[in-house]
């Protein structure tokens, strides 16, 4: 989810780090108000930051979530998900997709048409 739509979608977020932790996932940060914020990275030549919605642990390995919904700006969508792809790759993390009903086409034509086909997304 990018800046912009973090006010719209702030339930959503609640509701997935709550679904996170009962599925055991442990040490969570998240881009919201009373969780530990998660590393931000700056896109060079610009003054965009992009910060992973979620990252957790779960049996000793990182886990990177960014909330798939609807959005405004997919194309900016579209980047920070293959940053965040091409970090977790790097850095043998997973990274995966939370999406809720309504949202799952649209992820799933983002996912296709920037090859990130591999990609889980997590149905809510």
């Amino acid at each position: 989810m990018i800046q912009q739509d973090k006010d719209n979608y702030k339930e959503e977020l609640e509701h997935s780090i709550n679904y996170l932790e009962n599925l055991g996932y442990q040490n969570i940060k998240a881009d919201i108000e009373g969780f530990e914020s998660p590393k931000s990275f700056l896109k060079k030549g610009s003054n965009i930051v992009i910060t992973p919605d979620i990252v957790a642990e779960k049996e000793g390995r990182k886990y990177l979530f960014d909330l798939s919904l609807k959005s405004v700006k997919p194309k900016l969508l579209k980047s920070k998900w293959l940053f965040l792809n091409t970090l977790s790759q790097i850095k043998s993390y997973r990274f995966r997709l939370i999406t809720k009903r309504g949202h799952y086409k649209f992820s799933d034509e983002i996912t296709s048409a920037i090859n990130l086909d591999t990609v889980r997304i997590i149905k809510l």
